[in-house]
């Protein structure tokens, strides 16, 4: 797999990237981060400059509480996302609301927080290098916050098909591709 650096001109003022877990620090994670935020925003159309939003670098202990608190899960998870407002399509598989400027110009998207060890099980589980299942999984919450969904099947077409382009631009594998014979 060859990943192609999407280009970071301008590291994203408004994307700030809080580590509460230092293994993160081996990841990159501010790097990998803004890189799927520029590749995320710019496959839809949207200028990644002006987006807000914040990625919480944590561990399984942490979302666990996070996922009690806001789904009544009381399980470690990968991801979950907290969207700045209510985007998600009026029919399964369409497009989700469109996204307006604040009135400072500004895109507020959301919140994502991350969990180490989940995310570093299942990268090691599905034999794929840590950075990419970790872009993979920004990308995934970003297009939630976005409005994206995979709730239902029509959604979850949508929207997978979204990471496979966005991430395939970036040089990534498909994520959902089964590795085996």
């Amino acid at each position: 797999m060859r990943q192609i650096a999407v280009p970071l001109d301008v590291m994203l003022e408004d994307f700030d990237v809080v580590i509460e877990d230092d293994r993160w620090n081996a990841v990159d994670l501010e790097d990998l981060a803004h890189a799927a935020a520029q590749a995320t925003l710019g496959h839809l159309g949207l200028d990644a400059e002006t987006a807000e939003m914040t990625l919480l670098a944590c561990d399984d202990t942490r979302i666990a509480a996070l996922n009690e608190d806001f789904r009544g899960k009381a399980r470690a998870t990968n991801v979950l996302s907290w969207p700045a407002e209510e985007r998600g399509a009026a029919i399964p598989g369409g497009d989700p609301l469109p996204i307006a400027p604040g009135i400072d110009g500004m895109l507020e998207l959301g919140d994502i927080a991350m969990a180490y060890e989940t995310c570093a099980t299942e990268a090691k589980a599905a034999a794929k290098p840590m950075n990419a299942h970790v872009t993979h999984l920004i990308v995934h919450g970003l297009l939630h916050l976005l409005g994206y969904d995979h709730e239902n099947d029509p959604d979850a077409m949508l929207m997978e098909g979204l990471e496979r382009e966005i991430l395939g631009k970036m040089g990534y594998d498909d994520p959902y591709r089964e590795n085996g014979p």
